[in-house]
């Protein structure tokens, strides 16, 4: 399915920005990432950004809008748009801030030859401190399954046979994944395929804190687990050498995930001592987004709020299900 030069897949970048401040870097890697791979950049940013990016990048990508798809998560819409558009079978998916070397984009794209999708690993270039603290939730991931990535790499046919994936949930490369999975489809966990990413601002990954507390409602056991432990440290709080104990735990879990499928060789040394201070915001993070849950009616998303995370398997596998009984 690849040729010596190029790659015989289609990446698709869904993006909606709001300033530039990183369109000569985003530039640059487009650049060279067109060399390997055709591009389609799905782009729902404001019509003057949109009219400077369609300058910057003309000879470089195809640069489109967004079509409708039902749903306030405009990824999801994005994505969408990018698979329908799509000249090839093959696609890997790629957040914004998601930086390929041709090897690993190589590697991505051949391991689609034995599955239906694709799920490597993110790891940040550089590290600034907030990139270092997040890195700890990568490891704890790992640790006890997989990481979720901001790239997959999938065969588009049969997702648009059954007509997509939801757009109305905010943990949505989960749905996508629980999808495929729905389908039939094969999944590699490609936990040693490691894939760059650059870290967001410091005021982006604060606001993102509850957001992603409020992902796991649609993973329940790691929500009552997370739940805990709050009043785990509340009970622990007179016992200085319980909250060492459960600092220590939270160390070795993620070390392990450190040293699970090559991860030391991307993951510094010091990652896992991060551990304690992302349970710690967890611990907190998950109770205000059970509040949000509550009495906010969700998440908030843009304008609105969302209330799904993601579709449970069981619904999904049912949908699609009572989906291929109309069809036929």
């Amino acid at each position: 399915m690849m040729s010596m030069n190029r790659i015989d897949a289609e990446y698709i970048l869904p993006l909606r920005w709001f300033d530039d401040r990183e369109l000569e870097e985003l530039t640059a890697y487009l650049e060279q990432l067109g060399r390997w791979i055709d591009i389609t950049v799905v782009d729902g940013s404001p019509a003057e950004l949109f009219a400077a990016h369609s300058r910057a990048w003309s000879t470089l990508v195809r640069h489109c809008k967004p079509a409708p798809w039902p749903g306030a998560n405009g990824k999801v819409r994005g994505v969408m748009t990018g698979l329908r558009l799509a000249r090839h079978d093959w696609v890997v998916i790629a957040d914004d801030d998601v930086r390929y070397d041709r090897a690993t984009l190589a590697a991505v794209v051949a391991a689609l030859r034995d599955v239906d999708l694709v799920r490597p690993q993110n790891y940040f270039a550089p590290l600034p401190w907030h990139a270092r603290w997040d890195t700890a939730r990568t490891l704890i991931n790992r640790a006890f399954g997989s990481d979720y990535p901001g790239t997959l790499a999938l065969h588009r046919a049969r997702l648009l046979a059954a007509g997509g994936y939801r757009g109305d949930v905010l943990f949505e490369n989960l749905e996508l994944i629980r999808t495929m999975r729905a389908l039939g489809c094969h999944e590699l966990r490609a936990d040693d395929l490691f894939v760059a990413r650059r870290p967001p601002r410091p005021r982006q990954f604060l606001s993102q804190r509850v957001r992603q507390a409020y992902d796991d409602f649609a993973q329940p056991q790691r929500l009552v687990a997370e739940l805990s432990l709050l009043p785990l440290a509340a009970w622990s709080a007179r016992r200085p050498m319980r909250l060492l104990a459960m600092a220590l735990l939270a160390c070795g879990a993620a070390e392990v995930g450190r040293q699970r499928a090559a991860g030391a060789t991307v993951f510094p040394v010091t990652s896992a001592l991060w551990a304690p201070a992302w349970l710690a915001e967890r611990a907190i993070c998950s109770w205000l987004a059970l509040g949000a849950r509550l009495f906010r009616g969700g998440v908030r998303y843009g304008d609105g709020r969302l209330w799904d995370s993601a579709s449970a398997p069981r619904r999904l596998r049912k949908s699609l299900r009572s989906l291929r009984e109309v069809r036929r």
